[in-house]
């Protein structure tokens, strides 16, 4: 298993390091912004050797220059985001392996926020940033609700132990949506007092748990929701777009 440290970036952003303690290696998922991860290595003495990129939008990689000429670190991402992104040592589809020491992760193709938006998926946990968040998804920006079904269906699918990384600490008002189209799920309204607690004390909500998302968030549960939503006829992805059309105007 890998290390891993939750990096708070500006407002509500999130980067991590990932560290390999058997080889040393270290990687960074996203940089919002430098400092933080910098702060972050000297405190455990680790030396970075890869960032990787999730998309291209500026909350994401705003800090990769200044992070990539104080440590040297290799820059990873989408092939097909390369235009977007900071220069690329490597660029990524999906299935490409990436290794942090001896741990293997997979490259997953999870497109709807932003098109040629990728996952890393690593053993025991998942860096999704703006695609299945806490309690959410994000905004579909580019890809189509049928794209962004598919992508949070490969999310879905890995084991339900897996934490999920995202971007942002947006759980509060993930969760606040998401009560008005699951008003009776019991365990939706523990998360939403348990994420109450977690703010009142100053205290990150992220990185969750995919067993934790699939009972909560609306996003994934929306095969379960068609009937609450009054469209018992659908297919998985119309109630997926018809929940996201009312997180949009929520």
């Amino acid at each position: 298993m890998l290390d891993l440290v939750t990096i708070p970036c500006l407002k509500d952003n999130y980067a991590y390091l990932i560290h390999d303690a058997a080889s040393g290696q270290c990687a960074v998922v996203d940089v919002p912004e430098a400092v933080p991860v910098l702060e972050a290595l000297a405190a455990r003495g680790w030396k970075l050797g890869m960032v990787l990129l999730t998309h291209h939008h500026s909350d994401h990689i705003d800090g990769v220059a200044r992070l990539v000429e104080a440590t040297g670190a290799m820059v990873l991402g989408a092939r097909a985001d390369a235009h977007r992104l900071p220069r690329l040592d490597r660029a990524l589809a999906e299935g490409d392996r990436v290794t942090v020491g001896g741990v293997e992760g997979v490259v997953l193709d999870v497109s709807g926020h932003t098109m040629g938006h990728i996952a890393f998926s690593f053993p025991g946990m998942c860096f999704t940033a703006d695609s299945l968040m806490a309690g959410g998804c994000g905004r579909l920006f580019e890809g189509s609700p049928a794209v962004m079904w598919e992508s949070l269906s490969k999310l879905a699918a890995l084991p339900p132990e897996t934490l999920i990384c995202s971007g942002h600490e947006y759980t509060a008002s993930n969760l606040r949506f998401a009560a008005t189209v699951d008003p009776d799920n019991t365990a939706l309204q523990a998360r939403i007092a348990a994420t109450a607690i977690a703010n009142a004390k100053g205290e990150g909500t992220v990185p969750s748990t995919l067993a934790l998302e699939l009972a909560t968030n609306p996003f994934l549960r929306a095969p379960l929701l068609k009937a609450a939503i009054g469209m018992p006829k659908s297919t998985d992805a119309e109630a997926f777009a018809e929940i996201r059309a009312r997180k949009d105007k929520f």
